[in-house]
């Protein structure tokens, strides 16, 4: 099992996240067999508890099935066909990984349970519980040896068992005695996420055995996706996503007997896909992009016949999606004619992208999902980190200042903007998303109020024009630290005021000093805070139906509502 990055819990893929995952995706494979419709999921402090209502693991075989590798029935794969979680293995690393871990199993009235630490047995017992309904209970608390100081964030955790909700209709899972339950699947989950207020026709809506998919049309640019293999969500997608991308193209053009573009029939779409294959291959340990080539053409083709389907049934959709269509292809090649001034403009200019300090490896090198750009506030910041950064995986763009407010603007405002149009250059997206050229967006300001709006700036930016990419996780905010506390012999760098008092308490006659920008860190200094402990604050987007209003009330024009929210807010 591939936990990936450790973190401290302020991030949706910290490995604890992983942890909770492998346990209840073995739960969710009891539900896929017919076992069990309900899972219980409970967390206080660091600690995770786990009940399922499946059949229970062999009362003999507990402690084998947690920590004895390739034990267990999913090695068998015409048992589980379409297994979600890693054949016992991700269980075991659990246990492993865990200060304490505990496992009961229930079955026929009778239970076996087994206790360990850090992945050594220390207790077991068997015995008799009549009243307890077949099943498995696990109990685990992350180790903070491996992890370091975490907290887990329940909102991540009510996300991952929405998700679950939605791709397994009729399982109730509770979280922290919250219920989630679907009963249209990804009909439900697209619903949740947009809002139908913001659909410009009704979801489309399609399941087989093997696929299901739901999808619609808003008045925001680029596409935004939610894909899923056997449960695990694809933030990166993969072959089913591109699959899914192209049989709803065949399937609006075969039914309108056009030969409209792809661009122009997906800008604006809001997708959902859920797959089930019995070997999935990933093309990343994290799993988050499936590389499967076979099943292509049986997805497009499924994909494609619902589609037509959906428009033959659905007149007023189809009508609407044509008019989106017809309004798509008119605004494309407006943006055309200005895509090409800014190019020849660019031209002249210079060769290189201005203001970009580049890395030589790119999103899709070996390393390309830890290649980085970062976005800095001025000369000065960036020549820190200029100094200081991994060449090979980080890049600086330099910001001359704040950026435009670009919220209510027509894209095509945005290759008028020379500063704007070099940052889409330097990400490479000014053409095509599929070109991004780093695996991380980091937005790098002081933390002060200039620099939280420069934030806010850039934020409104990337959500207004390239949702995908904050929806995908690229979008990240870069922690600095505020304080330094040292005396001669200690030196502690400090990203809040609890964190510089307690180093003040640690170090004797310390002396503090508070960073008041970045261009005030030194390179060597700066090269710790963007080395293996730098601290980044993902932007998660928890739903999707509130961000043009959220955008209106902050970014938009000046409105007494506003004012009176500034005037009541005032630090």
């Amino acid at each position: 099992m591939y936990i990936g990055r450790l973190g401290d819990g302020s991030n949706l893929d910290d490995g604890i996240y992983i942890l909770l995952k492998e346990v209840v995706d073995n739960s969710i494979d009891e539900f896929i067999m017919g076992s069990g419709d309900k899972v219980i999921v409970q967390f206080k402090d660091k600690t995770i508890k786990v009940r399922d209502y499946g059949r229970g693991i062999p009362l003999g075989k507990v402690i084998e099935c947690v920590s004895v590798i390739n034990t267990g029935a999913k090695y068998n794969s015409e048992v589980f066909q379409f297994s979600v979680g890693l054949n016992g293995v991700g269980t075991k690393a659990v246990n492993a990984l865990s200060s304490k871990f505990r496992v009961v199993a229930f079955r026929d009235g009778k239970y076996s349970e087994a206790i360990f630490e850090r992945g050594t047995l220390i207790s077991k017992r068997k015995g008799k519980k009549e009243d307890e309904k077949d099943g498995t209970f696990i109990e685990f608390t992350p180790d903070e040896e491996i992890f370091g100081e975490y907290n887990f964030n329940p909102e991540f955790i009510e996300q991952r068992m929405w998700n679950y909700a939605c791709l397994n209709s009729g399982l109730s899972l509770i979280f922290n005695k919250k219920k989630f339950i679907s009963k249209n699947g990804l009909l439900d989950l697209l619903s949740s996420e947009i809002g139908n207020s913001n659909t410009l026709y009704d979801i489309g809506f399609s399941k087989n055995k093997r696929i299901e998919f739901a999808f619609t049309h808003t008045n925001n640019y680029g596409e935004t996706y939610f894909s899923f293999v056997n449960g695990q969500f694809t933030s990166d997608g993969g072959t089913h996503q591109s699959a899914f991308r192209e049989g709803l193209l065949k399937g609006v053009n075969e039914f309108f007997q056009k030969n409209y573009s792809g661009i122009d029939v997906r800008e604006g779409v809001v997708g959902a896909v859920s797959v089930k294959l019995q070997n999935p291959v990933f093309e990343s340990q994290t799993k988050n992009k499936l590389g499967n080539t076979e099943v292509r053409s049986w997805i497009i083709q499924d994909v494609k016949s619902a589609v037509v389907d959906f428009l033959h049934k659905n007149n007023t959709a189809a009508k609407t999606l044509e008019d989106k269509i017809i309004n798509n292809e008119k605004l494309r090649k407006e943006l055309n004619a200005v895509k090409k001034e800014a190019k020849e403009a660019a031209k002249k200019i210079a060769l290189k992208i201005p203001k970009l300090k580049d890395c030589k490896h790119h999103l899709w090198d070996k390393d390309g999902e830890v290649t980085t750009l970062f976005l800095t506030e001025g000369e000065s910041a960036s020549g820190s980190m200029v100094s200081s950064r991994d060449v090979y995986t980080q890049a600086i763009f330099s910001l001359r200042g704040k950026p435009q407010n670009v919220f209510g603007k027509k894209r095509a405002d945005i290759y008028r903007n020379e500063e704007l149009y070099n940052m889409m250059m330097a990400l490479g997206i000014e053409n095509d998303i599929e070109n991004l050229r780093y695996g991380r967006i980091v937005i790098a300001t002081d933390a002060d109020f200039d620099g939280f709006h420069i934030r806010n700036l850039l934020l409104t930016y990337f959500l207004n024009y390239f949702e995908e990419l904050v929806v995908a996780g690229r979008i990240y905010i870069l922690e600095t630290p505020l304080f330094r506390v040292r005396n001669k012999k200690k030196t502690k760098y400090c990203y809040n005021i609890k964190e510089r008092d307690e180093a003040f308490k640690e170090i004797s006659s310390a002396e503090v000093t508070r960073f008041k920008g970045l261009g005030e860190i030194s390179p060597n200094e700066f090269g710790q805070f963007i080395g293996e402990d730098i601290r980044l604050l993902k932007v998660n987007v928890k739903t999707l139906k509130n961000i043009q209003d959220t955008m209106q009330f902050y970014m938009g024009k000046n409105t007494p509502d506003r004012r009176e929210y500034i005037m009541e807010n005032l630090i």
